[in-house]
């Protein structure tokens, strides 16, 4: 069969494991510019390596993010692999500094890979209260010098926004790298690269894929040597996506903005609907006055919105009569609202907020509610039904 340009507007799903090329000489060429790690190769090799869906999906997410480069990862958990695993080198003793409020999965890793089996010394810096105190971070600034600072725009899941510039400028002062995993945020809300971050991290699952059907993760940045470091662990670790859900992304991307603000907007109108409601001790959400980071989130974003994800506490005079009123709501809801445990879906889902982070926050009442993008008018009466009940 004749090979010919096909006239489509898609870049094709390439499956091939290996890509054929026509001679040695070509072959010798092709490993030896291999080896300069460039985020688009001339020639491709092999789909470990880099393949050509996967950088047409990271090409989709750098006009979105703004950045010089995006590397995607087939979970945002093989994302802050390659964007920490990077930084460690034999014989250098690294000081790390992550905010305490990050994603569990994140801790987990901390934990389990970075302190246990690689021997890294690692520092929290903690919040007080649902609010971070500066002088604080400057004084374990000052104290640690961490080779590298790692915070999230927007904590989950007691959604306490950082003021993210002033992480940035403050890490500067005292030579660390940073890393901003901007997931809840997204590049609509907030572009750390803009404000020098040296990586930003999305778990890409969420709200750049939003539909709930592929896992990905993605690191985007502008430092070509960070680039270069992160393309050859990724292939060496084998943390690629894989081309189908990369295609599958990319047509996802489209949407993307239209979705989120629409889960923004989804989320203002739910939160405002629980706070006027007896039933609701307290409401989580950066848009609303109470929330103690609201002005913060207000300068960070501009006023762009303030994310597409709700906390709220309902209502009861003791932790079993709390337990009873959440068990109560979540089957009010149902089927409308689900029990997922994620994020960032196209339908609005919840998640008991004791039931999964135990000791750490040991809330019996607490729900954390993701908002999808479905009609608006539709989730007012669901809500009101698992009030009611």
């Amino acid at each position: 069969m004749k090979k010919r340009e096909i006239n489509s507007a898609r870049t094709p799903v390439y499956r091939d494991s290996g890509f054929e090329l026509p001679t040695a000489g070509t072959t010798s060429g092709a490993f030896v510019s291999e080896t300069s790690h460039e985020r688009e190769p001339d020639l491709y090799i092999y789909s470990r390596y880099r393949n050509p869906t996967v950088v047409a999906a990271e090409e989709a997410i750098m006009a979105v993010e703004g950045s010089e480069w995006a590397l995607l990862a087939q979970s945002g958990m093989a994302t802050i692999d390659i964007a920490l695993s990077i930084f460690q080198e034999a014989g250098r003793t690294n000081k790390w500094l992550f905010f305490s409020e990050i994603y569990g999965g994140t801790l987990s890793y901390i934990s389990s890979v970075i302190e246990r089996r690689r021997g890294l010394q690692v520092s929290f810096f903690r919040p007080s209260g649902t609010i971070y105190d500066y002088d604080l971070l400057e004084r374990m600034l000052a104290e640690v010098r961490p080779d590298i600072v790692y915070f999230e725009t927007i904590s989950n899941p007691l959604l306490i926004v950082a003021e993210g510039r002033r992480i940035i400028s403050m890490a500067k002062n005292y030579g660390a790298m940073v890393i901003v995993d901007n997931t809840f945020a997204t590049p609509l809300l907030w572009k750390p690269l803009d404000d020098g971050a040296d990586m930003v991290i999305h778990s890409a699952t969420k709200y750049l894929s939003g539909h709930g059907n592929l896992t990905a993760g993605v690191i985007c940045g502008n430092d070509r040597k960070l680039m270069q470091d992160a393309i050859e662990y990724r292939k060496f670790v084998g943390h690629m996506l894989s081309p189908d859900d990369a295609y599958r992304l990319q047509t996802q991307m489209a949407s993307f903005e239209l979705r989120f603000r629409q889960q923004c907007d989804n989320a203002a109108g739910v939160a405002a609907l629980l706070q006027a409601s007896g039933e609701v001790e307290r409401v989580l959400y950066p848009g609303l006055d109470t929330h103690e980071t609201h002005a913060t989130a207000l300068e960070l974003t501009g006023g762009r919105g303030y994310g597409a994800m709700v906390t709220f506490d309902l209502a009861g005079t003791t932790p079993k009569a709390k337990r009873v009123r959440r068990d109560r709501f979540i089957a009010a809801v149902w089927p409308d609202i689900r029990l997922i445990p994620t994020l960032g879906d196209n339908h609005t889902i919840l998640m008991p907020v004791e039931a999964v982070w135990g000791a750490k926050y040991p809330e019996p009442g607490m729900i954390r509610m993701s908002l999808g993008f479905e009609n608006s008018d539709l989730l007012a009466p669901v809500i009101r039904r698992g009030l009611e009940n």
